[in-house]
């Protein structure tokens, strides 16, 4: 359901208007460096997420952009203005934190009519850029409730009604959907795009839960350590890893360590330390100079496994022979291990069909295409 809810609908985006620059940005606490000069580029009503696990420094990105950190190297541009030492509340940006951060002794409306009031805006504007916000979280039946008598998901609505009423630039959202529980955060995913494709303001998220980044996104940034390991949308992000890194945080994959052995047009040979011969499409860049070492990656969905009396394998360059050594059954599909004759182990993700299940410790084949197979460097 989510994968469609954003189809990279921005993908081939040519406008080069910019709402937010990052320029060799730099982060240090206590010696330690956080954010080690990225560069990054946010156009104009794009949503973009800042992916990547926990002490990676996206949060400490975000709130670099926000205002609430300034960077110890580097500069932030907004709208092509620099904010060296703009504090946060001068900045055309409004943040939805994960924790909500509502006023509790504060109404519904009241809460959303906090900024406004801030910058004495007058009592007639302020009910109608009030009452126009709460129209576009759904939520005009709870403006004269209490945060505590609102659910989860009704206290997000609240949270971002009142970050789009100063009508910002930029909406920063920092993990915005994490504190919901499942179910709930599909449906908010499908909410809070619609609502970013009807408002067109940009959004700028940051998240751990590749799957949210993956079906929200025009773009991604990938973060490691406090570097970006690559910036694209959620289809290359996923089918065209650039490093290990992205190829095995981004979804699920087979990662082997291997051995460049024999280089062909456009295709190589390598070999993994347990013996595995694997053919494997090349990147562009390296051309016909390949490193030694590389890292080879192959998506459990992309790999097919049947019995050792199936003919289908026999057109596939990349066939082995192994033993089921694991099932798991996840409803829509089923998750094999298969321990190749080598020692190797691939983990194998099939749709859940009615053909004769495969039995536990079998002998089985596997199989995959070299054009899903993808050569990273090592």
């Amino acid at each position: 359901m989510s994968q469609t809810v954003a189809q990279d609908r921005n993908a081939s985006q040519t406008d080069t208007k910019l709402d937010v620059e990052l320029r060799k940005v730099f982060k240090v606490y206590n010696g330690e460096t956080a954010v080690r000069g990225i560069d990054l580029n946010i156009r104009q009503g794009e949503f973009f997420s800042i992916l990547g696990p926990s002490g990676c420094g996206k949060t400490t990105t975000l709130r670099m952009i926000a205002g609430f950190e300034e960077p110890t190297g580097g500069e932030v541009h907004i709208r092509g203005e620099l904010m060296t030492n703009v504090p946060p509340y001068k900045r055309p940006v409004n943040t939805v934190f994960q924790s909500y951060a509502l006023f509790n002794h504060m109404t519904v409306a009241d809460n959303i009519a906090f900024g406004l009031r801030i910058k004495n805006c007058s009592r007639s504007e302020v009910q109608q850029r009030v009452s126009k916000a709460l129209q576009l979280v759904k939520m005009e039946s709870f403006a004269r409730r209490y945060p505590a008598q609102l659910s989860g998901g009704q206290q997000q609505r609240v949270a971002l009604a009142r970050a789009l009423v100063n009508r910002p630039t930029v909406v920063l959202l920092d993990e915005p959907l994490g504190a919901l529980d499942l179910k709930l955060r599909k449906e908010m995913q499908v909410e809070l795009s619609n609502l970013h494709r009807e408002l067109g303001v940009t959004f700028v998220m940051v998240t751990h839960d590749q799957e949210e980044a993956l079906s929200l996104s025009d773009r991604i940034a990938v973060m490691n350590a406090g570097r970006l390991e690559q910036v694209g949308s959620p289809s290359e992000i996923y089918e065209m890893p650039q490093t290990p890194f992205v190829a095995d945080f981004i979804g699920d994959t087979n990662l082997f360590q291997a051995r460049v052995e024999t280089i062909y047009p456009g295709m190589l040979q390598a070999v993994t330390h347990k013996g595995l011969r694997v053919m494997v499409k090349p990147q562009d860049s390296w051309q016909q100079n390949p490193p030694n070492e590389i890292m080879v990656s192959v998506r459990p969905e992309k790999i097919h496994v049947g019995s050792l009396s199936s003919e289908s394998s026999s057109e596939s360059i990349n066939a082995y022979e192994g033993k089921l050594r694991h099932i798991m059954y996840l409803g829509t599909h089923v998750h094999y291990l298969v321990e190749l004759s080598t020692g190797d182990q691939v983990t194998v993700l099939l749709p859940n069909r009615s053909d004769r299940p495969l039995e536990l410790h079998s002998s089985v084949k596997v199989y995959w295409s070299a054009a899903d197979c993808l050569a990273l460097p090592g």
